[in-house]
């Protein structure tokens, strides 16, 4: 059983993850299953047992020796498994990572409206990455850059661990704090 589609005009034949039914070659495989008896049997054999239930023989080892084979519905087995797959990538969590800004000359009150914006963003569950930007000559302040982002990670420790100390890259020195999981 093959898929076709087409891509652009020419027809593309996708191959199946598993071999089953009339694409198993080999002479005997070792079957597994919920409604049959398992052991070794010749795969003409194993082919009829799958008929006679009218579900497929499907490969699911093809290294083992003899080769492993199980009857079930294949298509409700793709199904099932492109359902599982959904499912885990609906769990898995997107991070977002918002940015703040400061200049090594940030003073108290601009401190305190970013402050309030790093705790708002993780609240709502997002990474928070500060810098400090040195520009021109103000590179020379670069151990008032770090104090700030320590002082921003003091006051926002409550909410969210810091991931990521104070590192000068390039222009900029950043930091970056996660948020604090809930408790459940």
């Amino acid at each position: 059983m093959q898929h076709r589609r087409r891509q652009r005009g020419r027809r593309v034949v996708r191959e199946n993850p598993h071999r089953i039914n009339d694409f198993i070659s080999v002479s005997e495989v070792r079957l597994v299953g919920d409604n049959v008896e398992m052991g070794v049997y010749s795969t003409d054999k194993a082919k009829d047992l799958a008929r006679e239930l009218e579900l497929d023989l499907v490969e699911i080892s093809p290294n083992a020796e003899p080769p492993v084979c199980k009857i079930m519905d294949y298509r409700k087995f793709l199904f099932e498994k492109k359902k599982k797959e959904k499912e885990i990538k609906s769990k898995t969590q997107k991070t977002v990572i918002k940015e703040i800004r400061f200049g090594p000359n940030t003073d108290d009150h601009d401190f305190e409206f970013k402050a309030k914006h790093g705790e708002k963003f993780l609240k709502e569950g997002s990474k928070v990455r500060a810098f400090v930007f040195f520009r021109g000559r103000s590179i020379v302040f670069k151990d008032r850059g770090e104090l700030l982002l320590l002082k921003l990670a003091q006051r926002l420790e409550e909410f969210g661990a810091v991931e990521q100390l104070p590192k000068l890259e390039g222009k900029k020195m950043a930091i970056v704090i996660a948020p604090k999981k809930k408790g459940k």
